[in-house]
């Protein structure tokens, strides 16, 4: 793992919060309101930069753990340099939503074309935060997994 970056101005506020990124009591809230044991984490905010160390269970919860940090206003950066993974696996790409995309077209450009219907693939991948797939936005990053063979 390393440095991930987002568009700052794109994501989630965060308890009403402004450009500012949240504080790193708020993101912990954030990321265990997504389900995730935040307490093997550690969150630090330096300006629009987010640090997190500590724990993840899998890579995919450590991808999840990335997108629900990096995908809100306010952060630009996330450093995973000290996470660790309990259980390793292949990494997701990562994706940025740009304007007129959809996630039909986003599965055809990374599955091949002929496969826009695995965009479900991408939805469980992403889910949280991508709640309903017709209403992504430009600038959130998106995890893109391996289609199982």
């Amino acid at each position: 793992m390393s440095l991930f970056s987002f568009i700052k101005e794109a994501g989630q506020k965060l308890f009403g919060g402004g450009a500012q990124a949240a504080t790193a009591d708020d993101l912990k809230k954030e990321v265990q309101g997504h389900g995730f044991d935040a307490t093997k984490l550690r969150i630090d905010v330096e300006g629009d930069k987010v640090r997190v160390s500590g724990q993840a269970k899998t890579q995919e919860e450590a991808e999840k753990l990335i997108l629900s940090l990096g995908n809100t206003i306010g952060v630009a950066q996330v450093d995973t340099s000290d996470l660790k993974v309990d259980q390793p696996a292949s990494e997701a790409k990562f994706y940025t939503v740009k304007k007129g995309d959809t996630l039909w077209k986003i599965a055809e450009e990374h599955y091949g074309k002929g496969n826009g219907a695995k965009y479900t693939e991408i939805v469980k991948a992403n889910s949280p935060p991508v709640k309903n797939p017709d209403l992504i936005q430009p600038g959130w990053v998106l995890r893109i997994p391996p289609l199982a063979a």
